[in-house]
């Protein structure tokens, strides 16, 4: 038996990323359970489990772990590291359960166990127990410094983060980027550009890396949306990626033509993509959303064909942004096709954004009729996305009685949104309304809601 453990290690190893393989061990396990006193089970359980999450399946980490108990084989530091990757990954074993389970086998003092246990709880949004976690670890690595980073920021904990950032006597790449996306996350995208900038004054110690790039491009296009300044920010950090980077990498060019697109630059975003050596789905999805966003939906549609003439293959995103194209262009047979060829042809299942699409879609063309039907059928209840775009209709084709039932739904899904009230309360004032539109307005001042003022930028740059 030992020489056949030996064996199917072997196997294992040399196909660590074979589907079929792992599968076929994995079976080989159950129908012949091995010697679980020996070393060799414990190791082959422990390399099953990576196997599993090197090719993207966690429940089945998971399930090998549950075998293992069953089988009595000693889990060790090395099991749970791999497993609580996986965990992370929905439907998963809860934090609590992973870390009883470490009590129990006694690993809980190693700091890599500890490390990734830090990490699940930060994922989990329990920025308690991940603190907790952190303290516990004598003389903290870089590794768990960056972990708990990275949690205080998933936690819009970004004081907390910047002054470990600036305890930590060694810092890396991953320790600047962390709190980079921290910013960037939390929406803080002038402070994420600044901390980046102080970064490249330090380059001689650390260079950023492609996660650096994309996080702070992120947060230029973040910038140009909610304020409308960044685009020289953006620029900026554009070349600076020409002048130290030998090539920009798909995610690099991605983010790039997502931030040209959010400015309003389409022909930068175009120069970006088609000077672009290597492009995944991703980078398509973002060229076909800059045109559709950008007056340029003919473009949009025809680069999306072009797209799956090259074998790509369109996800959710991509179709979010081919019915946006549709719903903008008024091309209303042509995107009901489009939405009715996701599930049959792709084998995509439409999400709320692409309901809202469609509603958005039949509401431009003044079908509001067939949207407020198309509602009605969905498989899932309509949130305030969908809701709102056939408001937004009702009030282009002066719908005030369709608009007032929608406006009221809408109240009650989000209370304290301006837009909401606002828009209601234009519809009204449309048609002279004038007592039913005051009333909105004072019911917002009784509230608190104040209306969030509007800006018109015009750049020179682009």
């Amino acid at each position: 038996m030992l020489h056949s453990l030996e064996f199917l290690l072997q196997v294992l190893r040399c196909f660590m990323k074979n589907p079929n393989k792992i599968k076929q061990i994995h079976s080989h396990l159950i129908t012949v359970p091995p010697n679980s006193k020996t070393h060799k089970a414990t190791l082959l359980y422990n390399t099953l489990i990576r196997a599993y999450l090197n090719i993207n399946q966690p429940h089945n980490c998971l399930l090998v772990f549950t075998h293992m108990l069953a089988q009595q084989a000693l889990p060790n530091s090395h099991t749970f590291p791999s497993l609580i990757k996986a965990s992370s990954f929905p439907p998963s074993l809860s934090s609590l359960t992973l870390h009883a389970q470490a009590i129990k086998r006694g690993v809980l003092s190693d700091p890599f166990v500890k490390t990734s246990l830090l990490t699940l709880y930060g994922e989990a949004n329990d920025l308690c127990n991940a603190h907790l976690m952190f303290e516990e670890i004598t003389n903290p690595c870089i590794v768990a410094c960056n972990a708990m980073i990275d949690a205080y920021a998933k936690n819009d904990d970004m004081g907390s983060a910047v002054v470990l950032f600036k305890s930590m006597l060694n810092k890396d790449v991953v320790s600047w980027t962390s709190v980079v996306n921290g910013f960037t996350r939390n929406g803080c995208f002038l402070e994420a550009i600044r901390f980046f900038e102080k970064m490249i004054v330090n380059e001689d110690l650390v260079k950023p890396n492609e996660a650096t790039y994309v996080s702070v491009l992120s947060s230029c296009a973040g910038l140009v949306e909610t304020v409308g300044l960044g685009l020289h920010l953006g620029k900026q950090i554009h070349g600076y990626i020409l002048r130290n980077e030998t090539i920009v990498s798909a995610f690099m060019g991605t983010a790039l033509i997502h931030f040209y697109g959010k400015a309003g630059c389409v022909g930068y975003s175009n120069r970006v993509f088609n000077l672009m050596v290597h492009k995944k789905v991703c980078t398509w999805n973002a060229i076909i959303y800059s045109l559709a966003s950008n007056g340029r939906e003919r473009e949009a549609l025809d680069m999306f064909e072009e797209m799956k003439q090259q074998g790509f293959c369109a996800n959710e995103v991509t179709f979010v942004a081919v019915l946006t194209a549709c719903a903008r262009a008024k091309f209303m047979e042509l995107g009901l096709e489009v939405f009715q060829s996701m599930s049959s042809a792709f084998g995509v299942k439409p999400i709320m954004e692409h309901y809202g699409c469609v509603v958005d879609m039949l509401g431009r063309a003044g079908l509001l009729s067939e949207a407020t039907e198309f509602i009605k059928n969905m498989p899932i209840e309509a949130d305030a996305s969908v809701l709102g775009a056939l408001l937004g209709a009702c009030k282009i084709h002066g719908a005030v009685e369709l608009g007032h039932e929608i406006g009221e739904r809408l109240l009650e899904l989000q209370p304290h949104h301006c837009g909401q009230y606002v828009m209601l309360s234009n519809i009204h004032a449309g048609v002279e309304r004038w007592s039913q539109a005051a009333d909105l307005r004072k019911a917002m001042a009784e509230a608190g809601i104040r209306k969030i003022p509007a800006y018109s930028v015009i750049d020179p740059l682009c």
